[in-house]
């Protein structure tokens, strides 16, 4: 296994899934740093890329009206930022900023559903570990919002 294969696959996401289907990531995988206060993307926005975060911090945020950027969540290291590239129309719903220099493993989304086109097995791994990443940060903005409501009560 390569180096950067070996690396990808400690990643708490990528764990446990076959060396072959690491590999294959590993060659769409470039590892990238951003300096703090970097805007990633943009809602609203092609979805191109997503990250495995190896460390450092970032901010996903969100515009309201009248009140500016609010801050969603924050992730760091072994998070997966961006879920976007995985549905039509391949938009960001969100936008990101790091507020702590980043280093991440950066996926060109479209190389990506393309091999989970070509081999399904691989696609329905992904799908099924991108769903649970969604399900806990659905789990995780409720529990907020039932905190938020019952301070303001």
């Amino acid at each position: 296994m390569s180096q950067r294969a070996s690396i990808l696959g400690a990643h708490r996401f990528l764990r446990k899934l076959p060396s072959g289907q690491i590999e294959r990531l590993a060659e769409m995988a470039e590892h990238v740093s951003f300096p703090a206060h970097c805007r990633l993307f943009e809602e609203g926005t092609p979805a191109r890329s997503f990250w495995l975060i190896d460390a450092g911090q970032v901010a996903v945020d969100t515009l309201v009206p009248g009140r500016g950027r609010v801050t969603i969540e924050l992730l760091g290291r072994d998070d997966v930022l961006g879920l976007s590239w995985l549905q039509s129309p391949y938009q960001w719903q969100h936008g990101a900023i790091t507020t702590q220099p980043m280093q991440a493993f950066q996926f060109d989304a479209a190389k990506v559903r393309q091999a989970c086109e070509e081999d399904p097995e691989l696609g329905y791994e992904l799908l099924k570990r991108l769903m649970a990443v969604a399900a806990q940060r659905l789990q995780a903005t409720r529990a907020r919002m039932v905190q938020a409501r019952s301070t303001a009560a």
